[in-house]
This record gives structure tokens, sequence and C-alpha cells, in this order.
């Protein structure tokens, strides 16, 4: 039994495609077939099921998933140690992040002093995040707080409060404050209910007595932007991502009873080793965010 073919296993598993596992492991699908036989000739037992063109673990499967997965970790755990031997002089850190403009400046400030070191973010929901993260897919995330888990350890950074955006022409342009109940009638658009920044202004809508029937749901905050500046609707987001638009363009009210707000951290897995390059980007990370909230209040 070979580590490459356990890596192999893992993919199709994830999968349930060969095709589709063999072109994420960039192979053709003919040489891990060949290879997933070798493994279950090895083992004796069939891993997959496969009727027609669907895939299934079989019970055998299943069992080595969770041992093949603690294998593949600990290798990669061994080989971020080892690599710690060559300090902050290369590395990757990869990043699952709700907000991505959060980041901006905390990547600028370490590409500039770590310029080897590859930083990959993608923008993805709190659970995907977490998903992620829990899967070892992921070094960090920074999302909106709390996410319970056990196998997580969070860092908290700021309170995130959450504001009215509307184009220049609206009719609360002129206003310097809104209560959440007067805009019950205006049309929205919102991100779909999976976000958390959806769900958090639920939340505060339901106490405010009514709920948001948005007339677009949109998965970007570009793209709710964009609706906004058409003034076909107006929409709620973070007051740190509205802040950075052009506000020649669009308006940005303050909402109050209630103002829709959370806390935003640093979550990561407990047990998952922690590369000096990741570690210093916490640093950085939190160092950028305190003097962003000193100076603000």
């Amino acid at each position: 039994m070979e580590i490459r073919q356990l890596e192999y296993f893992i993919a199709v598993c994830k999968e349930l495609h060969f095709t589709r596992a063999a072109e994420t492991l960039n192979i053709t699908q003919p040489t891990l077939s060949q290879q997933i036989r070798q493994l279950e000739d090895a083992l004796g037992l069939p891993l997959f099921d496969r009727v027609g063109k669907k895939v299934m673990m079989t019970e055998a499967g299943r069992v080595l998933l969770k041992y093949a997965t603690q294998v593949v970790d600990t290798i990669e755990q061994a080989k971020a140690a080892i690599g710690e031997l060559k300090g902050l002089q290369q590395g990757e850190i990869t990043i699952g992040c709700s907000l991505n403009h959060l980041l901006t400046s905390a990547v600028i400030l370490f590409h500039k002093q770590y310029p080897n070191i590859k930083i990959t973010i993608s923008q993805l929901s709190t659970e995907e995040t977490k998903r992620r993260l829990l899967q070892n897919e992921l070094d960090l995330g920074v999302v909106f707080l709390p996410l319970e888990d056990g196998q997580l350890e969070r860092i908290p950074l700021f309170t995130e409060e959450l504001s009215l955006a509307v184009s220049v022409d609206h009719q609360l342009a002129g206003h310097s404050t809104v209560e959440l109940r007067d805009l019950e009638t205006i049309p929205m658009v919102l991100l779909p209910p999976r976000f958390l920044v959806r769900q958090l202004i639920d939340e505060a809508s339901r106490k405010a007595g009514f709920l948001f029937r948005p007339i677009f749901e949109m998965t970007t905050l570009d793209a709710l932007v964009d609706i906004v500046l058409g003034n076909v609707a107006a929409t709620i987001l973070p007051k740190s991502y509205l802040t950075n638009l052009d506000k020649s363009q669009i308006r940005i009210i303050p909402i109050h009873e209630p103002t829709p707000q959370k806390e935003i951290g640093i979550v990561y897995r407990k047990e998952k080793f922690m590369s000096a390059a990741t570690r210093e980007f916490i640093k950085n990370l939190t160092g950028i965010m305190e003097k962003t909230t000193s100076n603000s209040n």
C-alpha cells in the first residue's frame, strides 16, 4: 500500500466519480482506476461499488477513508514541520474568508515582508470555511463568530456592523440614519440565506417584527453593489466593506433599532501544525485590526 494510492483513494471518495477525481489529480482515468484496483487487491476487498455510472463506497471503503485521511494528514503535518527549517523564505498559506476585503491590507503588508510565500484566499461561506478547515484543506478562516466546534480554535478580531447601502438617487439617500423596521417596504437585494450576513439580517429583522423578502438574491458583494448602483434596490452589507466604495455613487446609512452586528475572528484547526508563515500572517492581521479599531474609536 503506497501513500500515493491512499491520496488517489481519498480523491475518488470526495468526487465519487473516477473521471473527475483523475482531473483533480492531473492523471488519466485509466491510471487512477489501475491504482485503485491495486489497492483493492492489496486489501483483498472492494473499496467501491460501481453500478453503471454511479460510484459508491463499500463498508471497507468507509473504514479505509477514516485511516487514510489520518495517514495523509500526518504526512502533510510532517512536511510542514520539516519546512519550518526553511524559515519564512518559502511556503504557502490557504485562507477561507467570507469577507475578502478584510484581508487586503494584511496580504499587501505580508507580501512586502515575505515575497516568496504564496497566499491563496477563497471567498467562502462561514460553513464552507468550517468544513474545509476540518478536512485540512485550509490553514485559516476569517469568519463570523461564534463558530462552534471543539476542533477549532478562535481569535476574535473586531465587531462588524451592517449598514444600509443605497444609490445617491435613492429615496433614502438623504437620511443620516434609518431604523430597521422602516426598510420593510423598501425593495432589497441581499445575499442568499446560507450566508451568515443574511442570517444576521434576518435575525435582526425578526426582532423588529418583520422578515425581508428581497426582490433579488446575489452570491457576491460586487453583484449586490451593482444592483444598488442601478437604483433598483437597496442592500445591507458589512460597514467595513461599504466604506471602501466610491462615496460619490453610493450612500452608506447606519441602521438602528436594532443594529445588525456580529464578531469577526480567525479560526484554525487545533491539532493542525501551524507553520511560521501562518503564525506571522495571524500576527500581522491581528495587529492591523487592532490599529484599525483603535483609529475608528
